[in-house]
């Protein structure tokens, strides 16, 4: 698996990928694997604010369905609605179907998520 080196992670799954003030969220290629076939993405609050580590939204799957966190403290300000009727965009392309975009309160708090290398390392660890 190669992981894009654009972005940072979360040790809960999610990447993140600045887009001026904003952060791009979705969910990374392990975390869809896990989860299979998506059949739902949402519950996602635009204007809720959130600390790091909250629940963001929801995944569901066939199999399991998973929360979405909040990667760094913010206000949710955008979801992305074609998923609402194509929640299988995540599992063709998780690096490029995201799921919310947050306003940070702090940008340099993503200085504290991890590289592609330190993701692998989490993954790898099970």
């Amino acid at each position: 698996m190669s992981l894009p080196t654009d972005r940072k992670y979360a040790a809960s799954h999610e990447w993140i990928l600045p887009e001026g003030d904003l952060l791009v969220v979705g969910i990374t290629d392990p975390a869809q694997e896990q989860l299979g076939d998506l059949v739902f993405v949402g519950d996602v609050n635009v204007g809720a604010r959130l600390a790091a580590g909250q629940t963001a939204g929801v995944v569901e799957s066939v199999k399991a369905a998973s929360d979405i966190y909040a990667p760094v403290a913010g206000e949710i300000v955008a979801f992305n609605d074609s998923l609402q009727d194509d929640p299988a965009q995540i599992n063709s392309a998780p690096y490029t179907a995201w799921i919310f975009k947050i306003k940070p309160d702090n940008a340099a708090d993503t200085g504290a998520l991890l590289d592609a290398a330190g993701y692998q390392a989490v993954v790898d660890a099970g």
